[in-house]
């Protein structure tokens, strides 16, 4: 979750530190800090819990100059957000400056030793510990080298901890020199000329460079100015690859809208199109993923599909769950990947398993993925960011080429995966008994989805009016059938998410299982009620609510007048195809989540407790 980055070269290292934090205050912004080696081959460091601009204004106060540092953006683990919890973490000498990402699982029986030792912890964090214990190690070391020593007390200090962790380490005996080892938390390599980067996300140096080398588990790295080299932790030289980063920095910046969200909901007909761009067959009347390296006869033998996710990414895979069934009818079901990777569920050989994220680093879809490998199952990755550990340790999959997405709240992202799942429906089912002209059918459907979705922007106006509306309802409900069960799911989490109110979502046919009881005067529900099969279904549950005096929002095809004389707001989407209602009817409900949050004086981009890549456990 927290965001990382260092720099070696010849420029002054603060103001490049401070703009990588910028770029990846979305991973943290509990606190923040950065340490930079002085001329006089002194560490000076400076934290500040908050925002970034905490630590902007600090340094303002107190400079630092240096050309080689490294600096961390903070989500609290171990340890409430304050300035002594921030990194950069020192060991006992003062030394070293080290900042971590990841959980050490057993840093409180290695400071029980240190303690007793004498040495003396200043936060409660698990991460001071391990810069203590690589600060023993250096200490105890016999190397001449200060290099050499500094790498050796790191490889030391790796093998004596247990958990995640993705660090970058520097010491005031190895000036313009720093040190980079991962495990289960990411980090990346920027080769820039006469400079050299280390950052958590690449998002943090593509105003730099745009070549990257993608770290592996159990890699380490040592960095100057002017060379670098990659090993494992246990000293064997590791194969890498150098990768082009695959977009701009213009891309990853707010441009003239207030908010991330909200720039990239608006960008959703440009990454709903690059979802399927060149991936539409219509000679064949399917879809084409190349990436998910199976033949014809491999994907024709799939019996049954387990779908992996966590939060946004699961209510994808729900909706992916209606759509396979429907045009393939191949038995699928949808697993949370915190779930499956400590469950045993029989998954027999003809079984395929995805997992679906948008960074392709969440820690529990990557636990779940290697848990279906260990079994011996294929499983493939639908993820977004190129050279991600999912993109590189899967058997293959699809990248969905929708560009950075800053904001906490998914929005593109979850659009982008329901179209690549509309795909892969599509390809099973033409290789069973999906027949010309329905394949035919969805691919014109597909093709229509970004001019549709243009529509719906439009309404960017009237739903906030509605948002205003019930600005100061205490809770909302979402509540949809079939195929758009899962967007009143995603529609109450990312009410949730950014605006901090109540909101759950159900099966519409289950209001009076229960839910029925939470209905009031000041309670809105929103019905997701397209003109589908259950639409009439829909109306008559609507009605419920209505006679026990709950306000509704509808949300439904453009037609389908009678509802403005029984809910009280309507919100209109074009015409689809049922099984893709889910991709238009979800824009709406962003919508209406981001302006009720704005409207509410919440920071929609940095929606408190959360950050946007879950990378512990």
């Amino acid at each position: 979750m927290c965001g990382i980055i260092g720099y070696v070269g010849s420029a002054s290292a603060a103001p490049i530190l401070l703009d990588g934090l910028r770029r990846l205050e979305y991973r943290g912004y509990d606190s923040s800090g950065l340490a930079i080696m002085n001329g006089s081959e002194k560490i000076e460091t400076r934290r500040k819990s908050g925002r970034l601009e905490n630590l902007r204004s600090l340094l303002v106060e107190q400079p630092v100059e240096g050309d080689c540092g490294i600096s961390h953006t903070r989500w609290a683990t171990h340890g409430e957000p304050s300035d002594v919890n921030a990194h950069p973490h020192s060991d006992q000498s003062g030394k070293l400056a080290m900042v971590h990402n990841g959980v050490i699982e057993n840093y409180q029986v290695l400071k029980d030793q240190m303690e007793a030792e004498g040495h003396e912890f200043s936060s409660q964090t698990d991460s001071e510990v391990l810069a203590h214990l690589i600060g023993r190690c250096y200490e105890k070391s016999t190397e001449e080298d200060s290099h050499q020593r500094l790498v050796g007390a790191i490889r030391e200090a790796l093998s004596q901890v247990s958990g995640t962790y993705g660090i970058v380490a520097m010491h005031a005996d190895s000036p313009g020199f720093l040190v980079g080892a991962r495990l289960g938390s990411p980090l990346v390599v920027g080769l820039g000329k006469g400079e050299k980067f280390l950052a958590s996300d690449v998002g943090a140096i593509v105003a730099h460079t745009t070549d990257a080398i993608y770290l592996q588990d159990r890699d380490l790295v040592c960095l100057t100015e002017g060379d670098f080299r990659i090993e494992n932790v246990d000293g064997d030289l590791s194969e890498y690859e150098v990768s082009t980063v695959d977009f701009t920095p213009e891309q990853a910046e707010k441009g003239s809208y207030p908010h991330f969200m909200l720039k990239e909901i608006f960008e959703q007909p440009t990454s709903i199109e690059n979802a399927f761009r060149g991936r539409l067959v219509d000679d064949q009347a399917s879809a084409l993923l190349g990436g998910l390296g199976l033949t014809p006869r491999e994907l024709r033998d799939v019996e049954r599909i387990v779908l992996c996710g966590c939060g946004t990414a699961s209510h994808a895979a729900m909706v992916g769950e209606y759509l396979i069934e429907h045009l393939a009818r191949i038995p699928t079901e949808v697993e949370i990947a915190s779930e499956f990777r400590y469950r045993n569920p029989p998954l027999d050989k003809n079984t395929l398993v995805f997992v679906i994220s948008q960074s392709g680093e969440t820690i529990d879809t990557l636990a779940a993925m290697r848990e279906g490998q260990r079994k011996g199952h294929r499983v493939l990755g639908i993820v977004n960011s190129v050279g991600s550990t999912i993109a590189r340790e899967s058997d293959g999959g699809s990248y969905l080429h929708s560009g950075p997405e800053i904001g906490v709240a998914a929005t593109k992202s979850f659009t982008s995966q329901v179209t690549v799942l509309a795909l892969l429906a599509i390809l099973l089912g033409r290789m069973r008994h999906l027949s010309v002209d329905y394949g035919q059918k969805m691919l014109a459907e597909l093709r229509e989805l970004p001019a549709k979705v243009d529509k719906i922007l439009l309404q960017s106006e009237h739903i906030r009016q509605i948002a205003l509306k019930y600005v100061d309802s205490p809770g909302m409900l979402f509540l949809g059938r079939q195929f758009n069960y899962p967007t009143a799911l995603e529609g109450a989490l990312k009410m949730k998410e950014i605006s901090y109110i109540f909101a759950s979502g159900h099966a519409a046919a289950e209001l009076k299982h229960g839910i029925i009881a939470l209905v009031s005067e000041e309670v809105p529900s929103v019905f997701i009620m397209p003109k589908d099969a259950v639409y009439e279904k829909n109306v008559s549950t609507l009605e419920e609510v209505k006679a026990r005096k709950g306000p509704v929002i509808a949300v439904t095809t453009e037609g389908s007048t009678q509802l403005e004389r029984i809910a009280d707001d309507v919100i209109y989407i074009p015409p689809v195809t049922e099984c893709l209602s889910p991709i238009l009817a979800s824009i709406p409900l962003q919508l209406l989540s981001y302006h009720f949050a704005v409207a509410r004086g919440c920071d929609v981009d940095k929606p408190r407790n959360l950050a946007k890549s879950v990378t512990v456990e």
